[in-house]
C-alpha cells in the first residue's frame, strides 16, 4: 500500500494525525540517540574517573582531576570539597552550631546526587509519554479513517467486497503507525531506565566513600 495515497486521500483530521506519528517518531529517536550517546560518555568517562580519583597521590590531586572532568562522579566530589570549603571557612558560627559537618556534607552530597540523577533522567519522561500515548492516537486515526470510508460507501451505495476493503484498509494503517511510534518508544525507555538503575548505584556507591573521605579530610 501507499502511504502517500493515504495522506493525500484523506481528511485533514487523518493527515494530522498522520503528522503528529511522524512528529513523534522524529523527537523520540532523537531523544533515543542523544541518550546512548550520553551514556556511553558518561559511562566511559566516570570509571576513568573513579579508577584516577582512588588512586591519586593525595586529596588535592584527586580535586584536580576531578575539575577536569566532567562525568556526575567527579562532579559530586567537587560539590563535596565546595561543601567541606564551605563548612571550614563558616566554622564557629550559625551554620557549625546548625549541623554537625557530617549532617552538612551528607545533605550536599545527597542535593548533588538528586542532581545528577534528574540529568540522567531528561528525556525519559517523554519516551513514556510517546508508548503510551502513540498507539490510542493510531488508533483515533483508524477509527475516524473507517468511519469515513463507511460513510462515503454508504453515499455511493455500493458495498461490494473490493470497495470497502480499499478505504478501510487504508485506515488500518493509522494503528500500525502508532504502533510503529510507540514500540520503540518503550524498548528505549525501558532501557534506558535498566541503564540509569545500574549507573545510579554506582554513583550512589561512590558518593558514600566520597563522604568518608571527605570526613577524614576535615582537620
Amino acid at each position: 500500500m501507499d502511504l502517500s495515497l493515504v495522506l493525500h486521500s484523506g481528511d485533514p483530521i487523518l493527515q494530522s494525525v498522520f503528522g503528529l506519528l511522524v512528529l513523534m517518531s522524529i523527537v523520540s529517536w532523537v531523544v533515543i540517540v542523544a541518550r546512548s550517546r550520553l551514556l556511553w560518555v558518561m559511562k566511559r568517562h566516570q570509571q576513568r574517573f573513579m579508577s584516577q580519583f582512588w588512586e591519586a597521590s593525595d586529596w588535592q590531586v584527586a580535586l584536580n582531576l576531578a575539575a577536569k572532568n566532567q562525568s556526575p562522579a567527579a562532579k559530586l566530589a567537587t560539590t563535596g570539597a565546595a561543601g567541606l570549603q564551605h563548612y571550614r571557612a563558616h566554622e564557629g558560627r550559625g551554620l557549625a552550631k546548625a549541623v554537625s559537618l557530617d549532617d552538612y556534607l551528607v545533605r550536599q552530597l545527597r542535593t548533588g546526587l538528586s542532581q545528577e540523577t534528574a540529568k540522567m533522567e531528561r528525556g525519559l519522561t517523554w519516551l513514556a509519554t510517546t508508548g503510551s500515548v502513540a498507539p490510542f492516537i493510531g488508533l483515533f486515526g483508524t477509527v475516524w479513517g473507517i468511519y469515513n470510508a463507511l460513510v462515503g460507501i454508504a453515499a455511493s451505495g455500493n458495498a461490494s467486497l473490493a470497495t470497502v476493503a480499499g478505504p478501510i484498509g487504508e485506515a488500518l494503517v493509522a494503528t500500525a503507525a502508532g504502533l510503529a511510534v510507540a514500540i520503540p518508544a518503550v524498548v528505549a525507555y525501558n532501557a534506558f531506565i535498566r541503564a540509569n538503575r545500574r549507573f545510579g548505584q554506582e554513583l550512589d556507591g561512590f558518593t558514600h566513600d566520597l563522604h568518608a573521605q571527605l570526613l577524614s579530610e576535615a582537620p
